[in-house]
């Protein structure tokens, strides 16, 4: 199963490796990543694969918002078919 996590806040050193060792943990891999900073601030997109995962997604989602939290960004997760209906033209 893939999802799509979205990071955003003002750019500071190790976000990308934090929540990289914070998927790590949880066996969740990276498929793709994309980020850019934009008049100082930090925006990330992943998609993220996680058959392979112990913890549900809706667990996974709220420690990522928490997660997010103790960096000073905001970590959303959405199922990947969501943010494709989503987006869809």
């Amino acid at each position: 199963m893939n999802a799509i996590i979205t990071v955003v806040g003002a750019d500071k050193v190790g976000i990308i490796a934090q929540v990289s060792a914070f998927l790590a943990e949880r066996n969740i891999n990276i498929e793709d990543i994309s980020q850019t900073v934009l008049s100082g601030n930090f925006v990330m997109m992943m998609m993220v694969e996680l058959s392979q995962s112990t913890t549900s997604l809706e667990k996974v989602k709220e420690d990522l918002a928490d997660f997010g939290s103790s960096l000073h960004v905001s970590i959303n997760l959405m199922h990947q078919a969501v943010f494709k209906a989503m987006h869809r033209l």
